[in-house]
């Protein structure tokens, strides 16, 4: 009996120490993980930036034009590199400032062709080397706004006294303040997406709940040309609140429309009226978001290959293509890029995952996100992560063909889709983004004119 007692004692040690073990290696691969991934994801915008213009491309390998909103997050992913010492400060603020003196020389006009943009506003994609209107696309609202945010992150980043950050500083201050908000609204209640200069404004506005809340936010913040003080009342009208996989929360099918203001905003623990009402903050919201989409995916309704705890995420991404296949005993029609989600106003999956859902949800729910990204890495390999980080997104169900057999993996990384992967997991660990902005004049303006109030606004 005594030897039995003493093998016991000596298996629960055992078990225990291998648990131990086993525990202290995975962080160890997770922290190697997250700083590979981070390096990676920084290079994209670091090496691939077009040197006449500073401007970032909108997809890599494929080349075709710039994106405005990839180029804000790219701004502020610069900050990321500098304070992880994957480029000096003076590395950074000379790109910065490049990057900005050229946005402010670029032409701005109502012309159709050989311009930038207008108003203040830039086109959404603009061409490499002279930076121009890529052939008929918008002026885009949300896009600049997203390139605004870039901007401010830079301008309460670089406060030093050298000619240089001076120089950052100032230029921030111009561009943002020449933006024309209150033109955008066209009069309208909520602001219109976008602007052509031979057919005026779109008849689609951006009102509830999406990706624009920054948009929102830097437009009422502005001393210059703001929107109408109840520009935030008119956007929460059309919130959609319900429940969705045991998660009550404000709907938003892809989980991009959950991340991108969080990227520059701490929401945590500000609320404006509507979430007072609701006794949350807007981060939890996006943390119940990620959670929705999460179990969705392991629900798997469809059945698609490759969906379980771990392997997880919809939102807006490249995919397949456009085409109707087999697929088990129906058949699947499969898209090409598309906002693919999953809540209560609307489902939109065809098989296709993108590791910016999970990346770009990291502060939020860390605990589901991180090992989503591990998994992926590890299950995939080359196939999904390689030079610059995570490939856009994979669909293990398409399968047309010898090309095709083991489902189909992008060959493109997408800038808007790096952004949050880089930026979010920086928020997650340090908080860098988060504590710049919280420094920016206009941000705070813009928030208090919303109604938010609590936390660190009332320090």
């Amino acid at each position: 009996m005594r030897h039995l007692l003493k093998y016991l004692i000596f298996s629960l040690i055992s078990i225990v120490l291998l648990s131990c073990n086993y525990q202290a290696f995975y962080e160890e691969e997770k922290t190697s993980f997250l700083n590979d991934l981070k390096k990676r994801t920084f290079l994209y915008f670091w090496e691939l930036a077009d040197k006449t213009t500073g401007q970032i491309p909108d997809r890599y390998p494929t080349q075709n034009f710039t994106s405005i909103a990839a180029t804000g997050f790219g701004l502020t992913a610069y900050l990321v590199g500098i304070e992880n010492d994957f480029i000096t400060r003076e590395e950074g603020a000379e790109r910065i400032l490049h990057a900005l003196n050229w946005l402010w020389q670029s032409e701005q006009g109502p012309e159709t062709s050989g311009v930038t943009g207008h108003k203040g506003f830039y086109y959404h994609f603009l061409t490499y080397v002279n930076g121009v209107r890529y052939q008929n696309v918008e002026l885009s609202t949300i896009d600049t706004g997203l390139l605004m945010a870039g901007i401010l992150s830079c301008q309460s980043y670089f406060d030093n006294n050298n000619e240089t950050e001076k120089q950052i500083r100032s230029l921030a201050d111009s561009l943002y303040l020449r933006v024309d908000w209150s033109w955008a609204m066209n009069g309208q209640e909520c602001m219109p997406m976008g602007w052509f200069p031979d057919r005026g404004f779109l008849n689609a506005q951006w009102t509830g709940y999406n990706e624009a809340m920054i948009l929102v936010i830097i437009a009422l913040g502005s001393p210059t040309h703001p929107v109408h003080d109840n520009a935030w009342a008119s956007w929460c009208k059309n919130y959609q609140w319900s429940e969705f996989y045991g998660q009550e929360y404000i709907n938003f099918s892809p989980l991009f429309g959950h991340q991108f203001s969080h990227m520059f905003i701490d929401f945590r623990g500000i609320r404006d009226p509507y979430m007072a009402e609701k006794g949350i903050d807007y981060f939890e919201n996006s943390r119940r978001a990620t959670y929705a989409n999460r179990d969705y995916c392991i629900d798997n309704p469809s059945g698609f290959f490759g969906y379980d705890e771990k392997i997880w995420g919809l939102t807006a991404c490249d995919g397949p293509g456009e085409r109707k296949i087999p697929f088990e005993i129906d058949s699947v029609q499969f898209w090409g890029y598309r906002a693919r989600g999953a809540s209560n106003i609307e489902i939109v999956d065809d098989g296709t995952i993108a590791p910016t859902a999970a990346g770009g949800s990291i502060p939020f729910a860390p605990e589901i996100c991180i090992n989503a990204l591990l998994a992926m890495k590890y299950n995939y390999g080359d196939s999904l992560y390689h030079e610059y980080g995570f490939k856009d997104a994979f669909n293990l169900s398409f399968m047309a063909g010898e090309k095709y057999e083991t489902g189909w993996f992008d060959r493109d990384y997408i800038g808007i889709d790096q952004g949050p992967i880089l930026i979010q997991l920086e928020n997650w660990q340090t908080g860098l983004i988060w504590e710049v902005m919280k420094k920016n004049k206009y941000i705070i303006n813009g928030l208090r004119k919303a109604g938010f109030n609590g936390g660190w606004l009332e320090i």
